[in-house]
């Protein structure tokens, strides 16, 4: 288990390191969430999530490095959706645990939503920990996820 895990505003050069994390394949596989080319991702990144002043975003840092990335965003029909992204060197730790955690208790929009990829078993076990409960199911580009909410 990692030992200190804190939240923080994202930095301009947090982006380089959730980039590298998104193009790990394993990862990327789990999530069932294609890597995105580099100019792509930080477009996104830069206008999409760091700014959009409706996206609260946070950089997850674990024992003092960047472990990864949490987000909160409202879908366009007025949903508010959670998701995050952890590099694979912090899996397994309690690191998401206790970064979820620390989200949870600064987004106060409820209900709060997540989708995962079904196949996603540690991200739904993680989810469910924290307090989220299955809802059905949706559909990305033909793929199953599940619904999760918290109350």
């Amino acid at each position: 288990m990692s030992g200190d895990v804190r939240l923080r505003a994202v930095e301009d050069a947090d982006l380089e390191v959730f980039f590298e994390q998104e193009q790990d394949e394993v990862a990327s596989a789990r999530a069932n969430f294609p890597s995105r080319p580099r100019e792509r991702f930080m477009t996104h990144w830069r206008t999409k999530v760091v700014g959009d002043p409706d996206v609260l975003v946070r950089t997850v840092l674990a024992d003092g490095d960047i472990a990864g990335n949490i987000v909160s965003w409202t879908e366009t029909d007025g949903r508010r959706f959670i998701g995050y992204w952890l590099g694979r060197d912090h899996w397994g730790k309690g690191v998401g645990t206790r970064a979820l955690t620390q989200f949870l208790a600064e987004e106060a929009v409820r209900p709060l939503h997540a989708d995962p990829h079904h196949g996603n078993t540690a991200s739904v076990r993680l989810l469910e920990k924290v307090g989220f409960r299955r809802s059905g199911a949706v559909f990305h580009e033909g793929e199953e996820h599940l619904l999760l909410v918290l109350g």
